[in-house]
């Protein structure tokens, strides 16, 4: 009789094959012992990193199998211009371009209406996302935009914005690091034009911001210009493949550009990520004539990695939605095996729905350096805490482990 393989199952033989190489050894020296002594510290650590979001079971050998093979790390892969322009030699701007065509109707975007890019990282999206929506607002309206973020985001959109000379507003969060509507509304001046950063996963609570709510706030307004930018880092990369794919959908929530990270849930082993927007926008950004390069640039980056978006293309060729969805299903299931362990032992804690991040009370510094745990403080929880991002290898044994230590510390209070 055959048997029907289901999406959890497909998980757990994913990450079973993962985790039989995943905590190998390091056996190759290089010749250079403080390398080498690092390297065994990387491997030592990897599987009890629980407080960043890192998919630590990701696997690129394969990858590498075929690059090293071909001889490809002899020579420079470098994507320079618009992958929906001219590409030149050696440059993988088709492959780029597929990737985001891939992506981008997961986010509600049309195949007839959109434009993007492999990023550097998280932060370079959220850059382009802030850079696109000001100088579309101008483009549009005359006038400079105001930019509107929670004071739970990433510290990254303040910087950005401090960079880019941009008046930004801080907007109170609410408990659980939820922009609140009735502060955005106070905030408002609807004189100039309004540019919204909206947190899908904030850096310590894993809060999504109420965009369904604070589109109410702006639409109380029709004669201030609107912008809505999403930095999705984290959530943006698991949230389309669950039930909940409605949040990051543009046709559900409305917005105009979306930054989602390659190295966090997708598990790409070096910083990028994804900047997806509409044709419109894009059209409507200053262009710089670049004869060199035969095109007009519109971005900020010249240079852009090459080698990320094939990573990117050989992992929806491997994985794909069918992959991620069982892992994204197996991430959530885990997080509220999390809670529940935490709770059991009477370990206060805490999640916002749809996220992978649990913050619970500060362990010992023992118990934060061993798992490398992010720390936080809020008067509001009882002051010091951490958090665990629940990533593709913080497995129930995993958590177990946490657990039995978590114990311990109780025990020694």
């Amino acid at each position: 009789m055959k048997t029907r393989n289901t999406p959890l199952m497909v998980a757990a033989a994913m990450l079973a094959l993962c985790c039989a190489t995943a905590w190998a050894q390091p056996t190759v020296k290089s010749g250079f012992d403080k390398l080498d002594q690092w390297t065994e510290k990387c491997h030592q650590e990897r599987p009890r990193t629980l407080g960043y979001p890192c998919n630590q079971v990701s696997d690129l050998t394969d990858f590498y199998k075929w690059y090293t093979a071909n001889q490809m790390e002899k020579f420079l892969i470098n994507n320079a211009g618009d992958p929906f322009g001219k590409v030149g030699a050696l440059s993988s701007g088709a492959f780029e371009r597929e990737v985001i065509e891939f992506f981008a109707p997961k986010y509600g975007f049309s195949p007839d209406d959109l434009w993007g890019m492999v990023t550097m990282s998280g932060t370079d999206g959220n850059n382009h996302g802030i850079y696109f929506g000001a100088n579309y607002l101008k483009h549009t309206t005359g006038k400079e935009p105001i930019v509107y973020v929670s004071d739970e985001a990433h510290y990254s959109n303040f910087r950005l914005c401090d960079l880019q000379n941009l008046d930004v507003r801080l907007i109170k969060s609410d408990d659980m690091g939820c922009m609140i509507p009735d502060s955005l509304e106070a905030a408002l001046d609807t004189s100039r034009p309004c540019l919204m950063v909206y947190a899908m996963g904030s850096t310590f609570k894993g809060a999504i911001d109420d965009q369904k709510a604070l589109n109410r706030v702006l639409a109380r307004h029709p004669e201030m210009a609107v912008y809505r930018h999403i930095d999705a880092a984290l959530f943006g990369g698991y949230l389309p493949f669950t039930k909940h794919r409605h949040m990051v959908d543009r046709r559900e929530v409305g917005f105009e550009s979306i930054s989602i990270s390659g190295h966090k849930f997708f598990g790409i082993d070096s910083p990028c990520g994804l900047f997806i927007t509409t044709r419109e926008v894009y059209d409507n950004q200053t262009t710089f004539d670049i004869p060199y390069l035969n095109a007009n640039m519109r971005m900020i980056s010249c240079s852009r990695s090459g080698i990320e978006p094939l990573k990117f293309w050989w992992l929806i060729q491997k994985i794909g939605e069918r992959g991620w969805t069982a892992q994204a299903t197996q991430m959530l299931e885990c997080t509220d095996y999390l809670k529940q362990q935490l709770t059991a032992i009477g370990w206060p804690c805490w999640s916002n729905d749809y996220s992978n991040t649990v913050f619970f009370r500060r362990p010992s510094d023992e118990i934060v350096a061993h798992y490398n745990l992010a720390n936080s403080e809020d008067p509001r929880f009882g002051g010091k805490l951490s958090h665990v991002v629940v990533m593709q290898h913080v497995t129930r044994e995993a958590i177990d482990r946490f657990i039995s230590a978590l114990k311990n510390d109780l025990k020694r209070r």
